[in-house]
């Protein structure tokens, strides 16, 4: 769950001063530059200088209310406090992300997961299962970024010798490694590791080498490939500003109904990991300076997609049932852009 976990090669140091110049370049994506800035910091054993960061972040001046994941950013800012000394305060934090009862899985699965490296599993198990019963008990569909808190639960509990529950059931079906959750999760794969049996321990080969498959495919997950949605009043200025992207966009309906149209098209031929990236004029302007071009070159625009999907401003299409449409409507997808063409 760490924001763009960095390749052991890196020189972790100078990618966080990198990341960091970058987030002043575009500071509508100084959130997420900034988080990965910290984990190259945490990773280079300079934690003080990632809890700088994340306070930076969390800081009046930036406004939590400003922020897109606030209850992450204090998540990680207290798993990495309690890796240097201060556990205190990061059990504080810990205790306010809980009471806050978040939405997103990613802090429920990082302040889990902190407890547990700190052998505090019963305090792990009760985490995971807040977590789990909040964002799941009513859902008719499990997303895949909840598959952590499921299986972190799920591990917990067996190192606990908890009997399986619907939860862990779950968790179960969802995992799709050859190895099993319960040969995954099993205590007593510490003791094969000291075995002098052969047998043992290329079973254990086995079962980390089918452990590490499936974190290494989590991590390289590419970002998506998006197309480019222009808000009402954005549109408005931007074909105002160039009259020559008229005829690329009509009208806004018509540019809502071909994001639409694209995007099904792209997932009928088998195109998997779809999103849509909601551009602004200024910063379509910056991109081209940066380019070197002008605005008006339409072949700028899918350039200008995949910069932002690259930066982590994608979001997934199509959006979970009973979500609001992608368009900003505020009506649900299945009623908006999501209706069947011919319905």
């Amino acid at each position: 769950m760490r924001p763009d976990t960095p390749a052991e090669n890196v020189d972790h140091t100078a990618e966080a001063a990198r990341l960091e110049r970058t987030a002043g370049l575009y500071p509508e994506d100084a959130e997420a530059l900034l988080l990965q800035a910290a984990a190259h910091l945490e990773l280079a054993g300079d934690r003080p200088a990632a809890t700088t960061l994340y306070d930076r972040l969390l800081s009046s001046s930036q406004g939590p209310e400003n922020l897109e994941s606030p209850h992450l950013i204090r998540a990680l800012k207290a798993s990495n406090l309690w890796e240097y000394g201060h556990e205190a305060e990061a059990r504080a934090i810990i205790d306010g992300i809980r009471a806050a009862a978040p939405r997103d899985p990613a802090p429920w699965v990082i302040v889990a997961e902190s407890l547990e490296s700190h052998d505090e599993l019963e305090a792990a198990q009760k985490t995971f299962t807040e977590g789990v019963t909040l964002l799941l008990a009513d859902a008719a569909e499990t997303p895949h970024s909840a598959h952590p808190l499921l299986f972190g639960r799920h591990r917990v509990r067996r190192m606990l010798g908890a009997a399986h529950d619907e939860w862990d059931a779950l968790a179960d079906t969802l995992h799709s490694s050859s190895v099993s959750l319960d040969e995954l999760h099993d205590p007593k794969r510490v003791w094969s590791l000291g075995s002098d049996n052969p047998a043992e321990l290329q079973a254990e080969i086995s079962r980390l080498r089918a452990e590490l498959g499936a974190y290494r495919e989590e991590l390289s997950r590419p970002f998506p490939v998006a197309v480019l949605h222009w808000p009402t009043g954005e549109l408005a200025e931007l074909v105002g500003a160039y009259p020559t992207l008229a005829d690329e966009y009509p009208s806004h309906e018509e540019h809502l109904a071909t994001i639409e149209a694209s995007l099904r098209e792209l997932a009928a031929s088998g195109t998997a990991n779809l999103g849509i990236v909601t551009g602004t004029v200024p910063s379509y302007e910056a991109f081209a300076a940066s380019e070197g071009t002008s605005p008006a070159d339409t072949d700028l625009l899918p350039q200008y997609a995949t910069t932002l999907a690259a930066r982590g401003r994608a979001v997934g299409w199509p959006p979970e049932r009973g979500a609001a449409c992608w368009c900003g409507s505020g009506a649900a997808y299945a009623g908006c852009h999501g209706v069947e063409a011919g319905a």
